[in-house]
Parts: structure tokens; sequence; C-alpha cells
């Protein structure tokens, strides 16, 4: 199934893409040889995002600087109002994919559902969602309703 466009990732310049990896690269050496506080409150506030020192801090041991600009220049949370149930259930075939853009597609479903741990039901399912097909995924974090209190 095709996705429509603001359920695609969106293209990053390549240019824009260096530029905040090599912010990340001085924040991180900040971290080391100074106060990072204020640069990473300036990357945020660029960005939209919201991280904090131990997104930078030794980032490299499990990400590689260009995914982590990646993710900066993208979306923080893009929630999509109108999200169809058929359109979730191909963002989570495309997240088992694990093709380039899955972290995306992962941020896009956690953002619109309501589910408080949607990626559980991909990676950890309870017993009832082992195998599941990724229609019982999007039907079982569908069903989820919050308690009101």
């Amino acid at each position: 199934m095709d996705l429509r466009p603001e359920l695609l990732p969106p293209s990053v310049a390549p240019e824009y893409l260096a530029a905040l990896a090599r912010e990340i690269e001085r924040i991180a050496q900040l971290i080391v040889t100074g106060d990072p506080d204020d640069a990473i409150a300036a990357f945020d506030q660029h960005t939209g995002q919201d991280y904090d020192f131990t997104d930078f801090a030794g980032y490299s041991s499990h990400r590689d600087l260009l995914d982590f600009a990646q993710e900066a220049a993208r979306p923080a949370h893009p929630r999509v109002p109108d999200v169809t149930r058929d359109e979730l259930v191909e963002i989570v075939r495309r997240i088992r994919a694990a093709g380039p853009d899955a972290d995306y597609y992962l941020l896009l479903f956690r953002t619109n559902v309501s589910h408080p741990a949607p990626t559980n039901l991909i990676y950890h399912p309870p017993a009832d969602l082992l195998d599941a097909s990724a229609d019982q995924i999007v039907d079982a974090a569908l069903a989820y309703r919050p308690i009101a209190l």
C-alpha cells in the first residue's frame, strides 16, 4: 500500500544533515570539556526535539551520527489526525521490514495511537499477540482505551 505524503518520512537536505551532525559533535565535545546545557537547549529549540545530556553523551555507542542528525531533522511528534486503520497497518509492516526509515515509522505509530506502549505490541508482544499479523497489532493498539480518572 502506498502511504500519502504526510505519512512518509520527510526528506532532509544533505547540507542540513551535515550542519546538524557538526552541531551534535560539538555538543558531544562540550559534554567532555565544558557546559553543554545552553547548546543543547538551542539545538532543541532549533529542531523542535527534546534531547538532553544523555542523548549526546555516548550517542556513538548505539547509533550512527547521521542517523542521529536525521532523527533531529524530522518532526519530533508526527501526528496525523485522520490516519486510518489501513495506513497504520502499512506503517507496522514498514516497521517490521526494518528498512532505513523504520525508526521514523515507529515514531509515527507511537504518536498516532493512544496505546501507552505500542512498540511493545511489535517487539515484546503479550502471549496472545505472538506471531500476530500487522492487522492484529494495529487492532490491539486501537482497542486500547485509557481509564478515565
